[in-house]
């Protein structure tokens, strides 16, 4: 999953880049309201978005109501701003939970899941698709009963996957969810990582559509 930081402090900025990249997502990090706005409105693969309030360009209140005109992203805000008052506009201008600052990397990562699955429509941390189950507060993936290691990018593949079932997801919105912006990209990267979940996992797991994209088997779904 790719998600959208948006924090001008540059210490706490990079620890939660770090959590955030830990925990198998990919991070793209902005420190300015003004270019938040502009990428939310370029790039539409985004997960969720975790946005700070007090920021340079445009302020983080301005940055979610000009997204609530658009889309339905999930929005975790970081502030410091602990009034009840401005608790109550920023959930009624579309924000979807709170972390108040200082916080815990692991409330947050919590907080962070809550808010995607709430999205994808699940209730609990677990999405189970026949014999495939996937635990992402641990960070674990079973197969028939049996834990199956993958490496971080594996893991993200096809946790997009899963999060989607029954869908085409095509190369461009995949290699979004595995690539950053600065991230030099192999011509056959994604068919790799494809190859070795099949290896790992079952021969017919993965559905190639040719010139399309890839998807679950249906039986899974």
């Amino acid at each position: 999953m790719r998600i959208l930081l948006v924090e001008d402090d540059p210490l706490l900025g990079d620890g939660v880049e770090t959590a955030l990249s830990r925990e198998g997502y990919m991070v793209d990090w902005l420190t300015d309201g003004r270019l938040a706005d502009e990428a939310l409105n370029v790039n539409h693969d985004y997960a969720a978005l975790v946005l700070d309030l007090g920021l340079p360009g445009m302020d983080g209140m301005e940055v979610l109501r000009r997204l609530r005109r658009h889309s339905t992203l999930p929005v975790l805000i970081l502030t410091a701003r602990d009034h009840v008052d401005e608790r109550v506009a920023g959930l009624d201008a579309g924000a979807d939970d709170y972390v108040l600052k200082p916080f815990e990397l692991d409330e947050l990562l919590a907080r962070l899941r809550v808010v995607i699955r709430r999205a994808h429509g699940r209730a609990t941390q677990r999405i189970e698709l026949g014999p495939l189950v996937i635990d992402e507060a641990r960070h674990e993936v079973c197969w028939r009963g049996e834990p199956v290691a993958l490496n971080r990018r594996e893991y993200a593949l096809l946790r997009e996957l899963a999060n989607h079932p029954g869908q085409v997801l095509t190369r461009p919105q995949l290699e979004s969810v595995l690539y950053g912006w600065q991230d030099d990209v192999e011509s056959n990267a994604l068919e790799v990582h494809v190859h070795h979940l099949r290896k790992k996992l079952d021969s017919s797991l993965i559905k190639t559509l040719r010139g399309i994209g890839y998807r679950l088997n249906d039986a899974l779904t």
